[in-house]
């Protein structure tokens, strides 16, 4: 792939205010369009914006970024220089797993160093709290061991707790290990310094979704939990708490259908593993094993014990509520609203216990969503909602 078109999908990836679905969905028309259009005509030709249906509000952002191309030129060429390599999505090196997973979502390009060959392996991330207790790291080293004698790559987060637990097990087991970062590339480089032996020899590659200079932030690290799972083939949680980045990512999980292996937890732990398993994921027990004994046998004064919630039914309305405003939650209705719906149906989906004006006064408040009335009934949908397939 050549350095013009490289440097469109950039440009294309960081515009600003357009969703990743947007994006790609303008790409797969440029793709469909007889006669075939290039990303460089849908950023040099506003005739073939027009024909793609480019909103006005979405053509002040390709004019904007049209003004940038040359900066983001040179910006790829140094990136590429220092030996950092672009894998747009439309690359044969891009994952083929975070594809599937992702659909429409999936990052427009990847900012990668290491071994690119390891995004199209087998692998399972290892996911937990940051404040793993000792149990649990036993359970992710064992998991991540597991993973290397079965020739899989293990995927981190870099976070301290469980992700860094799993990397340093993998790379003392002599695996791989792909690094998912929560900020830009280029501003990795005491990781780099760290693992230098290990990506020299192939054992580690390094990527990252954001602006190569993005500083680390808890946006970001939010963002980044969905590249972890979405690169994942197999997930295992070791440890989590009834809210946070754990909990949230291993019930969206759920919801796409994921497998997803919990550890099952001794009485005494004060820790959410037992409510996952009871919403639909796998328990295993400290060596990765399928723990085959019902969840009927559990009692629900072990669950209350870890001082979560004495009514096990009650658990998600509770974190939803407490998570209201975390961009996960949002997230999660801006998924739910690709096609228009009612109130009502987005209160049933969550199980989410609001008065049905208390949902519309939330949607009303996101810049992302719009709302049509027809026979009577309010529809909410996401802003420049279409149908297409694009995968």
């Amino acid at each position: 792939m050549n350095l013009n078109e490289v440097t469109y999908w950039v440009a294309l990836a960081l515009m600003p205010k357009m969703w990743t679905k947007r994006k790609n969905q303008l790409y797969v028309e440029c793709f469909r369009h007889i006669p075939q259009y290039s990303l460089a005509d849908l950023f040099e030709r506003r005739d073939v914006r027009s024909e793609l249906g480019v909103m006005p509000e979405e053509e002040l952002l390709f004019e904007a970024s049209h003004d940038q191309l040359a900066n983001i030129a040179f910006m790829v060429e140094d990136l590429i220089s220092q030996g950092y390599e672009i894998i747009p999505l439309n690359s044969p090196d891009y994952p083929k797993t975070l594809k599937e997973n992702l659909k429409q979502g999936a990052p427009c390009v990847l900012y990668t160093k290491g071994n690119k060959s390891l995004l199209n392996t087998m692998t399972t991330a290892i996911v937990g709290s940051r404040n793993a207790d000792n149990t649990s790291l036993e359970f992710t080293v064992n998991i991540a061991r597991r993973a290397t004698s079965e020739n899989k790559t293990v995927v981190s987060g870099f976070a301290k707790g469980v992700d860094r637990q799993a990397l340093d097990a993998a790379i003392e087991s002599h695996g791989k290990s792909i690094i998912v970062l929560p900020q830009g590339i280029t501003t990795f480089a005491s990781g780099f310094r760290q693992y230098y032996q290990q990506i020299y020899q192939g054992l580690v590659t390094v990527i990252s979704i954001f602006h190569p200079k993005a500083a680390w932030s808890k946006e970001l690290a939010m963002a980044r939990n969905s590249i972890i799972y979405g690169l994942s083939n197999e997930i295992y949680a070791a440890q989590s708490d009834s809210n946070g980045g754990t909990w949230s990512g291993v019930i969206d999980g759920l919801r796409k259908g994921r497998k997803i292996y919990v550890r099952v937890p001794y009485s005494n732990e004060k820790n959410a593993n037992l409510l996952l398993i009871q919403k639909g994921c796998i328990g295993v027990d400290i060596y990765g094993n399928v723990v085959e004994e019902s969840l009927s046998g559990y009692k629900y004064k072990e669950i209350s014990e870890t001082h979560i919630c004495s009514e096990p039914e009650g658990i998600y309305e509770k974190c939803v509520s407490e998570e209201l405003f975390h961009d996960d939650f949002k997230n999660r209705i801006l998924q739910l609203l690709t096609d228009k719906k009612m109130s009502k149906e987005l209160l049933k989906t969550l199980n989410l216990d609001w008065s049905d004006s208390k949902m519309k006064k939330y949607l009303r408040s996101l810049p992302e969503v719009e709302e049509e009335k027809k026979s009577g009934k309010i529809f909410f949908f996401q802003k420049g909602y279409s149908d297409p397939t694009l995968f």
